[in-house]
């Protein structure tokens, strides 16, 4: 007789952490460029334009009933990148405070940086927190042995169809707040984190 622990392997169900991650597996980076955003595309997932998909329902119920949803859910809350760290910067502290949120799908939080490069050249952009918590090892970074610079992968946020406005001058949007953080490792950060209503 197989052992949970096998079954629970060969149900694709338990690799999503949520229904939207389990329809984001389907979605090509085509459907993306034509479709131009990420809820249209999972929409055209759950309608089954690309082929058998589970419904919400259905996904849920198979959670659920899976042994390994409650060890799931209590490993995405313990394994914190920044845990075990003594964090001195400032910035590194905000990141912190806000990991498990952005991890969790609860926050998304847009990183403005602004530094100089080996050549003394200006380096600034800005960084999805979310994304690349879940493409990258942020130990490296809590722990001081990596300096976090924007890359071209970044600005990948979750969309709640709310508007994220970056202009300093202005409001920075509903469900948004925008915090300026003194950092001995940059010389000028901004931190916008965008709190996700629908979760």
């Amino acid at each position: 007789m197989e052992s949970h622990e096998t079954s629970d392997l060969r149900d694709p169900v338990n690799c999503f952490k949520d229904y939207e991650d389990y329809l984001d597996s389907k979605v090509t980076a085509m459907d993306l460029f034509f479709l131009k955003n990420k809820e249209s595309a999972r929409k055209l997932v759950e309608h089954g334009h690309k082929g058998t998909v589970l419904s919400l329902q259905e996904f849920e119920q198979r959670k659920a009933a899976s042994p390994s949803a409650s060890r799931y859910h209590q490993n995405q809350t313990t394994m914190l990148a920044s845990s075990g760290y003594d964090i001195q910067d400032n910035f590194l502290r905000a990141l912190a405070e806000r990991e498990e949120a952005n991890r969790m799908g609860k926050m998304t939080s847009l990183i403005f940086m602004r530094d100089a490069n080996a050549l003394g050249q200006e380096v600034s952009g800005y960084l999805d927190y979310a994304h690349r918590l879940q493409t990258q090892d942020f130990a490296p970074y809590f722990s001081g042995r990596k300096k976090l610079v924007p890359g071209p992968s970044d600005l990948w946020r979750k969309l709640d169809s709310k508007i994220l406005n970056v202009d300093p001058k202005c409001d920075p949007g509903e469900d948004s707040r925008r915090t300026m953080v003194q950092s001995g490792l940059y010389s000028h950060v901004v931190i916008l984190d965008h709190y996700i209503t629908s979760v």
